[in-house]
């Protein structure tokens, strides 16, 4: 299904929700694609099991060594900490609104909508994410739903969200079904 096409998981260098990044990792990689992990810093990225440490993943390349243009999309997985430090590095939020102005397709879950807040790209969007972000995402202009997974075409590119790590099964699908078409 995605033979040939790399996405983009982009997350900060700690505060990744191990498993919002594993499983969708696993699921493009068995749906024939190429994941990449970009970060805003070379090395290593701590990823948590909640507000535990857990595995660390190595860093494929940096936000700055790369390009939208490199890849068919991208997936923001959530964790507390990982969104809300992609979202104060500009260039990590270039990265993700270059996504929205290209019309390729987005995978966010749980708090992963901060850094799309930041980018300025929910405005009209229909969305879901953890619950606590529902009156962020209203006020930057989107409609927020709780539901499993949310798959939007209302914009320039589609736009799958999800609320957490329960949802992932949903997600996953969704979002390989998104980098497909």
């Amino acid at each position: 299904m995605m033979h040939g096409k790399t996405i983009a998981f982009l997350v900060a260098p700690e505060g990744v929700e191990e498993v919002e990044l594993t499983e969708p990792w696993k699921a493009v990689k068995q749906a024939g694609g190429t994941p990449k992990l970009i970060c805003t810093d070379a090395g290593q990225v701590q990823a948590f099991n909640h507000l535990d440490k857990a595995d660390r993943f190595a860093v494929d390349a940096t936000v700055d060594e790369v390009s939208v243009e490199d890849f068919a999309g991208l997936v923001l997985p959530g964790g507390v900490a990982n969104p809300d430090f992609l979202r104060t590095v500009p260039q990590a939020v270039r990265f993700a609104r270059g996504f929205f102005d290209a019309g390729k397709p987005v995978a966010a879950i749980c708090h992963a909508p901060w850094t799309l807040i930041e980018a300025d790209v929910v405005r009209d969007r229909v969305v879901t994410s953890w619950p606590s972000l529902q009156t962020d995402l209203r006020n930057a202009g989107a409609e927020w739903v709780d539901r499993e997974v949310v798959i939007c075409t209302a914009g320039p590119n589609m736009l799958v969200t999800s609320r957490m790590p329960d949802d992932l099964k949903a997600f996953d699908q969704a979002a390989i079904d998104a980098f497909s078409a």
